[in-house]
């Protein structure tokens, strides 16, 4: 289980890389829609539909509303450049939902009295996770693209970078130091201490990064202790990413999101602190930094 999880993660990482660095934006974008498309059809089952047909209708509408205008463009830069224009609004509202997951997640299972019979509520807070994780990270990736298209490259790599550091430092802390629970109903196995060591080590991977990197690596001087403040903060935030997926995985008695990755589960098991970094950090980027 341990060598299929690893082999997986090396495969995910070397996939991950190639499609920031080599996919010109068209193919990128599509990529992600995919990504997305299968995490709405995993969503599916927190909703409550356990049949495949529901679960592949929700797939097909939402490859529709995502596939349709970018296919039609006939300037893919300019597609793209639209989209990650328009994000604003889209990255305003993740913050709002990661505010109210915050809520749900702490006042668990109290809070699931007033979300988990409505369908609708669960359809809103998977288009809340997943569509400003999308546009997010299309506005990261395509940052300055038309001056230097590697600018947005580097920045979304950091993302991912904070965020898988922040992850494997959170796990190693949490297995020697942790026993104060985090979120004993929601996700037993994470602890305070966990979450403080990855939140440190955050801090840690910010200052390095901007210590080995050039001063202008995304296209402007950026001041450390405001970088390294939202870097802690998005990782902070990331936790709730991965604790509000089991939530809902728990409320709807399901382990994985699926078994479409072999040794790590699903789509939303492995981007699931990611739908909650990405807004956090664009919109801390773009209008605080």
């Amino acid at each position: 289980m341990l060598k299929q999880r690893v082999l997986s993660a090396i495969v995910m990482i070397a996939v991950a890389l190639m499609a920031l660095f080599w996919l010109s934006p068209l193919f990128f974008t599509l990529a992600l829609s995919v990504i997305v498309v299968l995490g709405m059809w995993e969503w599916a089952q927190f909703v409550g539909f356990k049949r495949p047909i529901a679960r592949a209708l929700v797939a097909f509408m939402t490859a529709g509303l995502l596939f349709f205008p970018i296919i039609a463009a006939t300037d893919y830069i300019q597609a793209a450049k639209f989209l990650t224009d328009s994000t604003t609004p889209f990255l305003f509202l993740g913050c709002i939902w990661w505010v109210i997951a915050t809520l749900l997640v702490v006042s668990y299972p109290k809070s699931s009295n007033f979300w988990s019979k409505s369908v609708s509520a669960k359809f809103i807070f998977g288009f809340c996770t997943l569509i400003p994780f999308m546009l997010g990270t299309l506005a990261l990736r395509f940052y300055q693209y038309n001056s230097n298209e590697y600018q947005g490259t580097f920045l979304l790599l950091y993302v991912f970078l904070l965020v898988w550091g922040a992850d494997s430092g959170a796990y190693f802390a949490g297995r020697a130091f942790g026993k104060h629970k985090l979120a004993p109903k929601v996700s037993p196995g994470k602890s305070w201490e966990g979450a403080i060591g990855g939140v440190l080590t955050s801090a840690l991977i910010a200052i390095i990064f901007l210590q080995c990197t050039l001063t202008d690596v995304f296209g402007r001087e950026l001041n450390t202790i405001s970088f390294v403040i939202l870097s802690t903060i998005t990782v902070a935030i990331s936790v709730l990413g991965d604790l509000s997926e089991s939530m809902f995985k728990r409320q709807a008695g399901i382990k994985d999101s699926s078994n479409l990755i072999p040794g790590h589960g699903g789509i939303l098991d492995r981007i699931d602190s990611l739908t909650a970094a990405v807004p956090i950090f664009a919109t801390g980027f773009f209008f605080f930094l």
